[in-house]
């Protein structure tokens, strides 16, 4: 049996590792599209450009755990198309790749802003080679425009900070991640950018940037110019599918997918990551999910529905950023609810909110500083804890707050 995997980040890798721990044999191919050695994605806006870290990548895996995979892992080369019926992976270099099983995890491309190729300093930051450009222009730039203030934006706006850089962080809604956390939660996450010396505009678009080959300034919709020795745009991204086009999988924000997470229609092909739209087994509803825990918890029930074996439980979505020395964590979807408990401040390190539905049942939770509160506020959520027994759950943790 081949089974071969299209992505060489997260998901990808962990699949193939799950698959060897539970005692696949057969032949495993990993196609990545970059020519580096697998690596981790969060270092990216965190480790890499802090200045107080002299890592140039993290990596996935080291070198002689990749070795004991015996994978055939073909680095530099773009998958370009899937024949689903013939059951051939084509590729930009490799011509085309016969499949027994297919599992897809090419995660996302990020967004940008029209014209932004135009300009050798306007960022994303999706790769390492994004990374190290923008850790080079921190060693020499004073002033950085950043677009978008969601968690990318905000850690390398914190990032920036560190190295004595100037930010201006415009976002497009009135409150960084309104639309996750509500207004109220990102004004209080806004305060903590503030208090660390950046500049935010919030409510406003923007239009365009000012210079030639390098940007120098950012246009904003009330014609406003923010200017900048470069630029990072942080707006988020879309699932890496278009090469898939011509497949005939279900393509509906990434790749359609049943519980076991199967592309719909097809028992060979799999979507694994951020990529896979899936029907969630926890919440009754397709969700696609983009966060790194959710890679590692896709990799264990793909290998398991491709070996025949038990598949773990679904988890709770989690996320977290590091931003000025804070580790802000959120369980559970934040947006399903109203946040009804809060506490705390972001600038004090001990904000805490509890997010509850129209029923009053706890639907997830943001925490500053405090993992072991977080551990026992995914248990509300799991056991669906009503707003009184969630408060007596934060009180307990942070009676002074209360």
């Amino acid at each position: 049996m081949h089974i071969v995997i299209v992505g060489a980040s997260v998901a990808g890798i962990r699949t193939a590792q799950a698959l060897r721990v539970g005692g696949f044999d057969g032949t495993i191919t990993v196609v990545g599209d970059e020519p580096h050695s697998p690596y981790d994605k969060p270092p990216l806006s965190k480790e890499i450009l802090d200045p107080a870290s002299d890592r140039d990548s993290v990596s996935l895996i080291d070198a002689d755990a990749l070795a004991s995979l015996s994978v055939d892992l073909r680095l530099g080369v773009r998958a370009t198309a899937v024949d689903i019926d013939g059951k051939l992976l084509s590729t930009d270099s490799l011509g085309q790749i016969a499949y027994d099983t297919l599992v897809i995890a090419t995660g996302m491309r990020p967004r940008t802003l029209f014209a932004a190729e135009h300009f050798s300093n306007v960022y994303t930051i999706r790769s390492l080679d994004d990374s190290r450009a923008i850790r080079a222009e921190l060693s020499r730039g004073r002033r950085a425009a950043v677009i978008g203030a969601g968690f990318i934006g905000a850690e390398f706006a914190s990032a920036a900070r560190a190295h004595g850089v100037e930010v201006t962080l415009i976002e497009a809604q009135d409150a960084p991640m309104a639309a996750q956390l509500s207004a109220e939660v990102g004004t209080a996450l806004a305060e903590l950018h503030s208090h660390h010396g950046v500049e935010m505009i919030t409510g406003l678009q923007p239009h365009g940037f000012g210079g030639s080959t390098r940007a120098t300034s950012v246009t904003l919709s009330d014609g406003r110019r923010v200017p900048a020795d470069f630029v990072v745009v942080g707006i988020g991204a879309t699932p890496a599918v278009e090469w898939l086009d011509t497949a005939g999988l279900v393509i509906d924000d990434g790749v359609r997918c049943d519980e076991t997470l199967k592309a719909l229609g097809c028992h060979d092909i799999y979507a694994a990551g951020d990529v896979a739209h899936w029907d969630h087994p926890m919440y009754g509803e397709p969700l696609r999910i983009e966060h790194w825990t959710n890679a590692n918890d896709h990799a264990e029930i793909v290998a398991a529905d491709i070996l025949g074996t038990t598949a773990p439980r679904p988890t709770l979505p989690y996320v977290w950023s590091d931003q000025y020395g804070h580790r802000i964590q959120i369980i559970g979807r934040p947006a399903l609810g109203s946040p009804t408990i809060r506490t705390g401040a972001a600038t004090h390190g001990d904000l805490v909110v509890g997010y509850t539905d129209a029923d009053d049942v706890l639907v997830g939770a943001l925490v500053v500083d405090n993992p072991r509160l977080l551990m026992k506020l995914r248990r509300a959520v799991l056991a669906g804890e009503h707003r009184h027994e969630a408060e007596a759950t934060i009180l307990e943790a942070t009676p002074a707050a209360m």
